[in-house]
C-alpha cells in the first residue's frame, strides 16, 4: 500500500503539524486524517519530491504595494466557486491553490495567489494568508475563511460565500443597470441643450438685433442664459468639479455622511430603492457570518464594516450595543427607521425561535425581489419624466425665440391694414 506524507493543521491546537500514513489513494489519505480532525494541507506520495517556494517569494508589505488596485471583485468571486468545488472534491488546500493560480492570467491576482500558496504552504493558514491582501480579500471574506478552517467545513463555506458575493454582484448590476439608460438619455438631452444654448440662441439673438426688436421678458431671459454660458462655460464645469469633490468630503464626514445617507433615504423612489438594497445586503451579510459559525457580536463588526451607509451603520452599532448588554436586537432596527416593522418583527421571530441566522436569509432573499419590484418602479417613472423635463425645456425655448416673430408678423400685418 503507498505511503502518504502530509502537513496538516490541527484544528484543536491551531498548530502545524507533519507526517506520513498508508493509504490505497491521495483522497482516502485525505479522508483518514479529516477523521483525525486535521485539516490538510498537503498530502503526496512519500517518494515525490516535495515542492519548494521560489526563492524570494515572501508576502511581506512588498506584495500589497504590487497589487493595491486592479482586481475585479467577478475574479475573486470565480475563484471562490472554483476552491469550493475544488476543496469539495476532496483536494489539498495547497494543490487547489496551485490548480488555481495556474489558471490565472498574468496580473495582480495571479500575483496574489502565488503569495497565497507559498505561505500556506509554509504552514499559514488559509485565512490568515489571505488577509495579508485586504484590497482583495476583505475582513468579511477572511472571517468566513477563517471560520470554515476552524469548524472543518472549509468547502461548505466558500460555497456560501460564493453564493453571497454572487447575489451581491447581481443585485448591484441590476440597480446600475437600470440607470444606465435614464443616465444615457439625460447626457444626450444636456448636450443638445447646450448646443441649442450656446451655438443657436446667439443667432436668433443677432437677428433680433438687426431686426431692431423689442424682446420680452421670457426671450431677455434666454439670451442671457446663452450668453453665460458660452462666455463663462468654464465656470459652470468648475462648479460641477469642486461640487462633486466638495459633496464627497462632506460625505466623508461621519456628521456630512449621516445627512447625505439619510437625505437619500428619503428621496422618492430612489430612496425606496437605497432602503431596500441597504436591508437585504445587511440581512444576507449577517446571515451568511451567523450561518457560517462567526460569533454574533463579530459578524455585526464584520457587517458594519462591509455597509456603506451610514444611517445603517449606526442601526447595526445599537444592535451591537444592546446585545452586549444582553439586550434583544429589535428594538434598535426600529428606531433606526431603515427598517420596515416587517422586518424587525421577522428578526424577532428568528430571535426567539432560535433560527435567526435562517430568517436573516429569508429576509434578504425576499429583499432581492422587492429591491428588483423598486427598480422596475423607478424606472417607469424615469422615462415619463425625463421626456416631460425635455418637452419644457425645449418647449421653454421655442416660445422664448418665436415671441418676438410672432410680434413682427403683428407689426406687419397692422401695417398692411
Amino acid at each position: 500500500m503507498p505511503s502518504f506524507s502530509y502537513k496538516a493543521h490541527d484544528r484543536r491546537s491551531g498548530k502545524e503539524v507533519a507526517g506520513a500514513l498508508e493509504a490505497a489513494s491521495q483522497v482516502e489519505a485525505i479522508a483518514q486524517l479529516k477523521k483525525q480532525g486535521l485539516l490538510p494541507i498537503e498530502v503526496k506520495e512519500a517518494k515525490a519530491k516535495s515542492v519548494k517556494a521560489p526563492s524570494g517569494g515572501g508576502s511581506g508589505g512588498g506584495g500589497i504595494a504590487l497589487f493595491g488596485s486592479g482586481v475585479k471583485p467577478v475574479q475573486v468571486t470565480l475563484f471562490t466557486r472554483q476552491l469550493s468545488t475544488l476543496q469539495d472534491a476532496g483536494l489539498p488546500i495547497v494543490q487547489s491553490l496551485q490548480i488555481l493560480t495556474d489558471m490565472q492570467r498574468p496580473g495582480a491576482f495571479r500575483v496574489a495567489l502565488q503569495q497565497v500558496t507559498e505561505d500556506v504552504q509554509g504552514g499559514t493558514m488559509l485565512s490568515d494568508a489571505m488577509a495579508r491582501h485586504p484590497k482583495i480579500w476583505d475582513k468579511l471574506y477572511t472571517n468566513l475563511v477563517k471560520a470554515g478552517e476552524t469548524a472543518g467545513a472549509l468547502d461548505t463555506i466558500l460555497r456560501r460565500l460564493s453564493e453571497f458575493r454572487e447575489k451581491a454582484q447581481k443585485l448591484k448590476k441590476k440597480v446600475i443597470g437600470a440607470l444606465i439608460y435614464p443616465c444615457a438619455v439625460l447626457t444626450i438631452a444636456v448636450a443638445i441643450l447646450t448646443f441649442i444654448m450656446v451655438f443657436i440662441v446667439p443667432k436668433f439673438e443677432q437677428i433680433f438685433r438687426d431686426l431692431n426688436i423689442r424682446l420680452p421678458a421670457l426671450t431677455s431671459l434666454l439670451i442671457e442664459m446663452s450668453r453665460f454660458m458660452g462666455s463663462y462655460w468654464w465656470v459652470i464645469l468648475i462648479a460641477i468639479i469642486f461640487g462633486a469633490i466638495g459633496i464627497k468630503v462632506f460625505r466623508g464626514t461621519e456628521a456630512g455622511g449621516q445627512i447625505i445617507d439619510r437625505t437619500s433615504l428619503k428621496i422618492p423612489v430612489l430612496g425606496d430603492v437605497i432602503k431596500k438594497g441597504s436591508v437585504a445586503r445587511f440581512t444576507r451579510t449577517l446571515g451568511t457570518l451567523v450561518t457560517s459559525g462567526v460569533g454574533f457580536l463579530d459578524a455585526l463588526d464584520i457587517t458594519k464594516a462591509a455597509t456603506p451607509n451610514i444611517v445603517v451603520r449606526n442601526a447595526i452599532q445599537s444592535v451591537r450595543d444592546s446585545v452586549k448588554e444582553g439586550e434583544s436586537i429589535n428594538e434598535p432596527l426600529r428606531r433606526s427607521g431603515v427598517f420596515d416593522d416587517i422586518v424587525v418583527n421577522m428578526i424577532k421571530v428568528g430571535e426567539e425561535t432560535g433560527e435567526l441566522d435562517k430568517m436573516l436569509i429569508k429576509i434578504a432573499d425576499n429583499y432581492d425581489e422587492e429591491v428588483d419590484a423598486a427598480v422596475a418602479a423607478m424606472m417607469a417613472l424615469l422615462e415619463p419624466a425625463l421626456i416631460i423635463f425635455m418637452g419644457v425645456a425645449v418647449g421653454f425655448i421655442v416660445i422664448a425665440l418665436f415671441l418676438p416673430l410672432i410680434s413682427i408678423i403683428e407689426q406687419l400685418n397692422s401695417g398692411q391694414n
